[in-house]
């Protein structure tokens, strides 16, 4: 049996010099992590709350036979710095834009998900001249209602205590019932590659520091905004999301007028995870199409 080692007790250095799979770059003093693949138009890949980028592990190689991907690891998560910050949308989205600095990407198709999306859409309407097309998967931005676990891990203390408790199974759990809607693909090897990162000291800190700022839900006038830029939109959702519902994905397309929105039936909230070759292939065909036009 394998010995249990506690979640958040590990240095950032000596766990990223242990697992981390990708480069790293320096931006003005802090650290992001990125995996980059392939060869073509740039594709920059951001993920969502509570993940790293690893939750792209079934998508990466599909993208990067068309693409060269960029897969990075917001602040506050993966192997990028937990230095504290002040963490939100305009934060991510410098990140992002900076990150683009350093590697000189000029132009990149953006793929976000659900915090990521949030991410994308900020980024798109603020650095409009910096993103071809926008691809949105279940993405947070219009006002809704926490779920009650989200309003409950908003309490002081007790969610401390909760994730400090040395077992795997609040996070496999959380997992389940959230984000992934198709339990077998929750393999151990998977759950371990999705989790890793929150053994990093000072990872728990920075997701309900993140939590708590209540951010995810206030994109409602960039939205609007996004619909008046000709930005090429993709909006994918799963139609089993208990995080962020379907209704959500709807109203944003509504407001998007010309955007596409594709529906992945027996997929939750990690849509591109569940229906990985679904996605896959509705993406990069949006991604390729010869058009300059909203679709």
């Amino acid at each position: 049996m394998r010995r249990f080692l506690p979640w958040d007790s590990q240095s950032l250095e000596v766990w990223a010099e242990k697992y981390a799979s990708g480069d790293f770059v320096d931006l003005d003093g802090h650290r992001t992590h990125f995996v980059t693949k392939g060869d073509g138009p740039p594709v920059v890949f951001v993920h969502g709350f509570n993940y790293d980028l690893n939750s792209w592990m079934t998508n990466i190689d599909a993208f990067a036979e068309y693409f060269t991907v960029y897969a990075v690891d917001l602040w506050g998560a993966g192997f990028s710095t937990r230095q504290p910050l002040d963490y939100g949308f305009p934060l991510f989205a410098s990140q992002i834009c900076r990150f683009m600095d350093s590697l000189g990407i000029r132009r990149t198709h953006l793929v976000g998900h659900s915090m990521g999306g949030g991410t994308s859409i900020f980024t798109a309407v603020n650095y409009r001249h910096r993103i071809d097309r926008l691809v949105l998967v279940d993405s947070v931005g219009l006002s809704r209602r926490l779920p009650l676990r989200g309003r409950l891990f908003m309490l002081p203390l007790i969610p401390e205590l909760v994730l400090a408790m040395k077992t795997d199974s609040v996070r496999r759990k959380n997992l389940l019932d959230h984000w992934i809607h198709n339990g077998d693909l929750l393999t151990n090897e998977v759950f371990e590659r999705m989790t890793r990162y929150q053994k990093i000291e000072g990872t728990t800190r920075a997701a309900l520091h993140i939590l708590r700022k209540d951010f995810f839900n206030t994109l409602e006038v960039e939205i609007r905004a996004l619909a008046g830029l000709d930005i090429p939109t993709l909006i994918v959702w799963g139609r089993k999301d208990r995080s962020v519902p379907l209704e959500s994905g709807t109203k944003m397309h509504d407001i998007l007028k010309g955007s596409q929105l594709e529906i992945l039936e027996d997929a939750g909230h990690l849509a591109n995870f569940d229906q990985s070759e679904d996605f896959n292939r509705i993406v990069i065909d949006f991604l390729t199409r010869e058009t300059t036009r909203n679709l």
